[in-house]
């Protein structure tokens, strides 16, 4: 199958809700799951940070991925925000089905 999961992490719930809303708006993603509070160790500009942040985690089309990275470089407020492509190996044809039909051709 095409789809894919898409993780994006973002500073807090409500933006993080506000981007996902845009890709489904846009059919760039048929759903997202949002995750929060989450919290984020990790080292950027030479120091080691602990901070709270959400996760989403959206169901697309792997050949939307490109667009997905681009929306994201666009809107968020990180200079380099999480976007990861996860495949996914299989679930529910129904699901899967109905994730093609929402999201757009690339």
């Amino acid at each position: 199958m095409d789809v894919v999961e898409v993780v994006v992490t973002g500073p807090d719930a409500d933006w993080l809700a506000g981007f996902t809303r845009t890709l489904v708006e846009e059919r760039l993603a048929a759903c997202g799951h949002l995750l929060a509070p989450i919290r984020s160790v990790f080292r950027w500009e030479g120091r080691v940070h602990d901070e709270p942040e959400a996760r989403v985690a959206l169901h697309t089309r792997a050949s939307l991925v490109p667009a997905i990275t681009a929306r994201t470089a666009e809107l968020h407020p990180y200079d380099v925000p999480c976007v990861l492509a996860l495949p996914v190996a299989g679930g529910s044809p129904e699901y899967l089905r109905w994730v093609l039909a929402e999201t757009r051709e690339p």
